[in-house]
């Protein structure tokens, strides 16, 4: 077992900062992800996203010397995210479509509170009374933010990025439970030839020919997709699940201000006050774990 598994809210104050690293990240992979999905398939946008990484992939490891650490690890599970985030990148490639950053990421909220569900069974983590306050905080900031009956909740857009959500939530909590034997690097790696691989078959009846000024694009996605995979690894790695998972709320603010900036979309207040509460929500966390973290340890 490993030191982080022995005192989980120090675990969890690092993985907390990792999550937040990653939503950055992934917000911006998502603009470009949303520009592709106006010019190409979404099977073959969630090819190019496992294509474009691998270079970046396979030179972090080489700097790292964890060649040797790919092999010895769970095929199943391995076998088991790579579909699971094939789906996960199609489905929500295909909601980006239609839908806004911010009400796209509002749907996909639903997968910090199935992670939470999950962890228990699936991991055997103790979920502490402050994370599910949180959890239903944000979920409550969710429904501010974007309101039943607003488009989106029963488009097929909607219902895309609902998919998407659950895959990503599966996907989170088979990471965690890969992640205390296999190393890193294979959680990584493997990922992405899966993704680039899988998603290329699947893909080739309808491949569309690249645009050359496409290319600038997939750099951007590549550097983006590489920095939040490893962040959100990092994530997984060494905190709960149910203590990480609710600051994926933070891409609201994100997905507000590239609507705003790009697309010149602007938030309702209804939208700001729900992000306010995921907001607070999350902080609630931190200052839990933070206690913990100073009366259990000084």
């Amino acid at each position: 077992m490993t030191p982080a598994s022995n005192t989980p809210h120090h675990g969890n104050l690092r993985s907390i900062t990792a999550m937040l690293v990653a939503v950055g990240f992934f917000a911006f992979m998502d603009t470009i992800l949303k520009v592709l999905s106006g010019r190409y398939p979404a099977l073959q946008v969630a090819a190019l996203r496992g294509w474009v990484a691998l270079p970046l992939v396979g030179l972090w490891i080489h700097w790292r010397g964890g060649w040797h650490t790919l092999w010895h690890i769970r095929w199943r599970l391995h076998w088991l995210r790579g579909a699971l985030v094939i789906c996960m990148l199609t489905l929500f490639t295909r909601g980006l479509q239609q839908l806004p950053l911010a009400n796209a990421y509002t749907l996909f909220f639903v997968a910090p509170l199935l992670i939470t569900l999950l962890s228990a069974p699936v991991l055997g983590e103790r979920v502490p009374r402050a994370h599910w306050w949180a959890v239903a905080g944000g979920m409550v900031g969710v429904v501010v933010a974007l309101r039943p009956g607003v488009d989106g909740f029963v488009s097929w857009s909607g219902l895309a990025v609902l998919g998407a959500a659950v895959c990503y939530a599966v996907s989170a909590v088979t990471t965690r439970l890969s992640s205390r034997t296999d190393s890193r690097e294979s959680l990584m790696l493997w990922i992405m030839v899966m993704v680039a691989i899988g998603a290329s078959a699947l893909a080739a009846p309808q491949w569309v020919s690249l645009r050359q000024d496409d290319f600038w694009l997939l750099g951007a996605l590549a550097i983006a997709g590489f920095g939040g995979q490893l962040a959100i690894t990092e994530a997984f790695r060494h905190g709960q699940a149910s203590a990480v998972a609710p600051f994926e709320y933070t891409a609201l603010a994100w997905g507000l201000g590239v609507d705003w900036l790009i697309w010149a979309t602007l938030p309702d207040r209804y939208t700001l006050l729900g992000g306010a509460i995921i907001v607070a929500s999350g902080l609630y966390v931190v200052r839990h774990e933070s206690v913990r973290a100073a009366t259990e340890h000084p």
